[in-house]
């Protein structure tokens, strides 16, 4: 049997789709590595085949003990993802000293190493979304989450493993099997919801001058474009570094919105709520990825899902079929 391709975060959102992707290659020696706790995550893996599935601190106690099995591969997705999380030290030990720990056991074993970033880490956006590593360290990202990403980043560059392995800095991703993410769920969801509901959505109102009410912008990307982005590298083993995994093209939360009305047939009907004070000096206003690195250096040449195509196979294909994001009556 061939070496197997360990997934961590597997039963999550992408890592859920990239275990079907693989499976649909004929690919089922695989080791799912993630928590499965006591809400429904469970229900993603139904359908899968695998090898095996393991926790997080059991796995890696596994490999530091040289009793998990040589792998071909890591895809590294596993994290606390939730960017209004406020326990630091919870961040620094999950999403950095866990990944470093597992970065460095898998070039131990020369298996290929990719692994989940994020735009979080651009903050702001001041210093644009150019996914250079030469310009790491005038990143300041808005919350300890992109933080946390940020410093594995910064780690990584500062051992010289950016020839070695490949680091995603995914933007906001939607698609089929995110239910589980609770509030960070995209807003295609959490606002099919509120329409089958309600018949309205909302959208935060903007609090600066130069952004109108739901003139926000973020570079959308369906789940299956992150998916072939992160399988493509797991291929093609000859290229390293950061890469942004967008789409290129900003897109308003209007242009979303408007997007999921016509998927589902209805009528728009938008309402605006002021933008929490929790999340004020920490939202970002607009995000794009810069995807010149990931065509020209890293030689991805398919191309991306527009919004509404997004949008309307999620709404067809997935939400209208199993009632994802319904309200409580």
């Amino acid at each position: 049997m061939s070496r197997p391709i360990i997934i961590t975060g597997a039963a999550g959102f992408i890592g859920r789709n990239v275990v079907a992707a693989l499976n649909a290659r004929g690919c089922t020696n695989l080791i799912l590595v993630d928590l499965l706790g006591t809400d429904d995550k469970w229900r993603n893996l139904r359908g899968l085949e695998f090898e095996e599935l393991v926790s997080p601190e059991k796995f890696l106690a596994l490999a530091e003990a040289q009793r998990a099995p040589r792998p071909d591969a890591v895809i590294h997705l596993g994290a606390c993802s939730a960017t209004t999380e406020r326990n630091a030290d919870f961040l620094l030990e999950n999403n950095t000293h866990y990944t470093r720990r597992l970065c460095e056991w898998t070039l131990g074993h020369n298996a290929r190493f990719v692994y989940a970033s994020s735009a979080a880490t651009y903050g702001d956006g001041a210093q644009g979304y150019r996914d250079a590593e030469d310009g790491l360290t005038a990143l300041r990202p808005l919350n300890m989450y992109g933080q946390s990403k940020h410093l594995f980043d910064l780690w990584a560059r500062r051992h010289g493993l950016f020839n070695r392995i490949v680091g995603l800095k995914y933007f906001n991703v939607f698609g089929p099997f995110e239910d589980h993410k609770a509030d960070m769920r995209s807003l295609v969801h959490k606002a099919y919801g509120q329409i089958l509901s309600r018949g309205w959505l909302e959208l935060f109102e903007s609090d600066r001058p130069d952004y109108a009410h739901g003139a926000q912008k973020r570079d959308f990307i369906y789940v299956q474009d992150a998916v072939e982005v992160t399988l493509h590298f797991t291929d093609h083993r000859d290229t390293g570094g950061l890469f942004n995994c967008g789409t290129g093209q900003a897109r308003t939360w209007l242009d979303l919105a408007r997007a999921l009305f016509a998927a589902m047939g209805r009528k728009p009907d938008i309402r605006f709520i002021p933008l929490p004070p929790a999340l004020r000096g920490k939202y970002q206003y607009f995000t794009q990825a810069d995807t010149a690195k990931l065509r020209d250096v890293g030689g991805y040449s398919r191309p991306f899902t527009s919004l509404e195509e997004g949008v309307r196979d999620y709404v067809l294909t997935h939400l209208q079929h199993t009632g994802d994001g319904a309200l409580p009556s």
